[in-house]
């Protein structure tokens, strides 16, 4: 492909305002359900470590100024979503969780400052150390962002169903190939790691996407058969039984009010013999 700075930053700019809008829809729908059911937190907490080692690669590379604050901007709002598992799923208090988030933040952003800053003198002068340093830090931020989906695979094993995650977030995210593009116009070599990074995320939300539907209309389907199962199931109404037991009641108390209500004779007879014998008449 032809070298286009116009396209580069266009399509740099488009991945850089979806990977930024993405986590919106999830931010949204944890607060609107107070409830991070089904999604992992380790799996956002990744991600957000995985923003940094990507920053500081960015930057040292010399992406173009879209993609370089790409990953900042997704650190962020990963650990904003992270803070949100702790205190909705987690029960930590409001204020912990507003100080694991600030922490969170300044450690992540000390970190790339700090890599920056180390890398970048040796890498700009050519020095292998340099070269394989960042080298290291796309790496590892691929590896990261990949481990991060394990976690949250096994979430969806063990509720056999995508939940607490907004669909609305893995389709934006999905728009990420747009960094692709914008790294198939940037001058120079090809990126081959920063490629691999965005191409994969893809193929990660794909997949969630894709169990989500075909795991959920089965697990809607099962919820409706065990509601139908059970409903069949109850007890069906006791009038019958409790009728007859009161006509027993009722009929055992009216021969007890006629048997008392009876008059009792007495009489003495005395039957051939001699012997005399009470009798009773009722």
């Amino acid at each position: 492909m032809p070298v286009n700075s116009v396209a580069e930053n266009a399509f740099g700019t488009a991945g850089t305002i979806c990977w930024t809008i993405q986590l919106i829809p999830q931010l949204w729908k944890t607060y609107r359900e107070k409830d991070t059911t089904g999604l992992s937190d380790w799996m956002i907490l990744a991600w957000s470590v995985s923003g940094a080692f990507l920053g500081t690669y960015s930057i040292v590379k010399n992406l173009n100024i879209p993609l370089i604050l790409q990953p900042q901007l997704f650190a962020a709002l990963t650990m904003a979503s992270w803070a949100q598992c702790q205190y909705y799923g987690r029960g930590r208090s409001r204020n912990i969780s507003l100080l694991l988030f600030l922490s969170g933040c300044a450690i992540l952003g000390g970190f790339e400052v700090g890599t920056v800053y180390a890398v970048r003198p040796s890498f700009s002068r050519g020095d292998r150390s340099g070269t394989e340093g960042i080298e290291f830090f796309g790496v590892m931020s691929t590896v990261l962002i990949t481990i991060a989906f394990v976690p949250q695979y096994l979430e969806i094993y063990q509720h056999k169903e995508v939940i607490g995650i907004s669909s609305l977030f893995l389709m934006v995210d999905l728009l990420g190939v747009f960094s692709d593009l914008s790294l198939v116009f940037k001058s120079g070599n090809f990126d081959i790691v920063a490629a691999v990074t965005y191409s994969l995320v893809i193929v990660m939300d794909g997949s969630v996407l894709i169990a989500a539907w075909i795991l959920n209309p089965r697990a809607r389907h099962r919820r409706r058969q065990q509601r139908d199962e059970s409903e069949t199931s109850s007890p069906g109404p006791t009038f019958s039984a409790n009728r007859n037991s009161s006509i027993m009641i009722e009929t055992d108390t009216a021969a007890a009010t006629i048997v008392s209500q009876s008059p009792v004779e007495t009489a003495t007879t005395t039957p051939p013999g001699g012997s005399s014998c009470l009798l009773e008449k009722v």
